[in-house]
């Protein structure tokens, strides 16, 4: 498989939350780089749009994403 990636992943394991139209969702970063991040959703069914900010409470970050990927339990978002 060829890396297509622009900057390299690093896994973190660590809470965040996903927040749309007045809405908060737990998430957990699987794995972040300078251009987005992997994360893992255990109420994924269809709820979460294809546009979002990601709350990371212990860096005190708020950031822009949209969903470049799916899975079952796991989205793939870039930084806007």
């Amino acid at each position: 498989m060829v890396e297509t990636r622009t900057a390299p992943r690093y896994r973190v394991m660590k809470a965040a939350k996903i927040e749309y139209g007045g809405i908060k969702t737990p998430c957990v970063i699987h794995d972040i780089s300078k251009t987005g991040a992997a994360l893992d959703v255990s109420e994924l069914n269809g709820k979460i749009p294809a546009a979002f900010n990601l709350i990371m409470p212990e860096e005190g970050l708020k950031l822009s994403c949209r969903v470049v990927w799916r899975s079952a339990f796991r989205i793939g978002v870039v930084f806007d």
